[in-house]
């Protein structure tokens, strides 16, 4: 199926639409859940990718340092995964990082083959002291972690 996708900053009225498909991850144990809130307050650091005008998918860029920025919230809907979707997600978030002159994107996933085929590579989770700091602390599986890092340097 060939379909157009666009990458567009989110705006309020995605949240349901956010919400739902971070809901449905998150139920599978594969993503933090985000509040309605939590996610109107963070709404600036989220993209959306649409196709033929319907959500498809998103993901968010958040900082946790000067030099340093982590890709989260990564999603798709169901019957649009393995379309190059969220490959278009990362590439606009990589985008924005560059944008921003922020030189390193880093990532937690199960996903590690999905995020070197998008030019990341895995590294030892250790190196990020900001993110076990601001999320890890509050993780139920903080003491046994079984996601991977990665990494893209922006040089």
């Amino acid at each position: 199926m060939n379909m157009t996708v666009t990458c567009r900053k989110a705006a309020a009225d995605d949240v349901d639409a956010l919400y739902e498909l971070i809901q449905g991850y998150a139920e599978k144990g594969i993503m933090l859940p985000r509040s309605r809130e939590a996610l109107l307050r963070y709404i600036d650091t989220f993209v959306i990718a649409e196709a033929g005008g319907q959500f498809v998918g998103c993901g968010s860029l958040f900082r946790l340092g000067t030099d340093l920025v982590e890709i989260r919230s990564l999603g798709v809907t169901d019957g649009h995964k393995g379309m190059g979707i969220g490959s278009r997600v990362v590439e606009f978030l990589v985008d924005e990082a560059r944008k921003e002159g922020i030189p390193k994107v880093m990532a937690l996933t199960y996903e590690d083959k999905f995020f070197e085929k998008n030019g990341f590579t895995v590294v030892n989770k250790e190196i990020f002291p900001e993110k076990v700091w601001t999320d890890c602390v509050h993780c139920k599986k903080q003491h046994c972690c079984d996601e991977i890092a990665v990494l893209k340097r922006l040089d």
